[in-house]
């Protein structure tokens, strides 16, 4: 049954992905252009993220960040190194739109919890880590109840309650919602601070944080 549901769900995704490509092939060089110009070259950012049942894969965005450092040689703060023209692919999400190779390589899926962090792998509890249970994909349930303002420990709720209630019809209501939420630019914020989102310490910054914060508690 499950094999069959799999079997289902890729055919979803290909008789979506396939004229996809052609119908938004014109915003997709659009986007490449504007990355170029706005970002010089590359215009795609490629990352390592976990894929089904967490093995990783390569996810393909269109840049929207430069690569400027300090004096130390750390990447500036996002909203610094974030010119214009990245925000504006970001609003509009033509960034996401290189994904559908992902989904043509079977490396995704249009619907799914989005990927995330390969070093938050260790750090998710049993319950959670079902979100690799299914492909990943380039929206979901979490992304169409709150997007990026959501608190990761929500998002991952989210995340499970999809596992567990997949339908196709569920999948056509998120990508419809997708788009409507895509239209009107909404739930979107650019420079969302870390520390107001991961609020279960999944990243390595989140979880100094929190460490230092419960050392400087039990000395004081």
């Amino acid at each position: 049954m499950k094999q069959r549901r799999q079997i289902g769900k890729r055919v979803f995704d290909l008789a979506l992905t396939l004229p996809a490509l052609v119908l938004l092939s014109p915003f997709i060089v659009l986007a490449a252009v504007l990355a170029g110009i706005g970002l010089g070259s590359p215009i795609f950012f490629r990352q390592l993220r976990p894929g089904l049942l967490g093995q990783p894969f390569t996810l393909i965005k269109f840049r929207t960040m430069r690569d400027t450092r300090d004096a130390d040689g750390k990447l500036k703060p996002d909203a610094d190194r974030m010119p214009p023209m990245g925000r504006f692919l970001r609003m509009t999400s033509l960034d996401e739109l290189p994904q559908l190779w992902n989904v043509m390589r079977g490396e995704m899926s249009l619907v799914g919890p989005r990927p995330l962090l390969m070093e938050y792998l260790p750090h998710y509890t049993a319950e959670q880590n079902r979100r690799h249970s299914v492909l990943p994909g380039i929206t979901g349930w979490a992304q169409i109840n709150g997007r990026n303002l959501t608190a990761f420990s929500e998002r991952l709720k989210l995340d499970i309650w999809y596992v567990d209630h997949w339908s196709l019809w569920l999948d056509v209501k998120i990508l419809a919602r997708t788009l409507f939420n895509v239209l009107r630019s909404s739930g979107v914020k650019l420079q969302q601070p870390l520390a107001e989102v991961d609020d279960i310490g999944l990243h390595p910054d989140t979880r100094k944080k929190a460490e230092a914060a419960g050392s400087s508690t039990t000395t004081g």
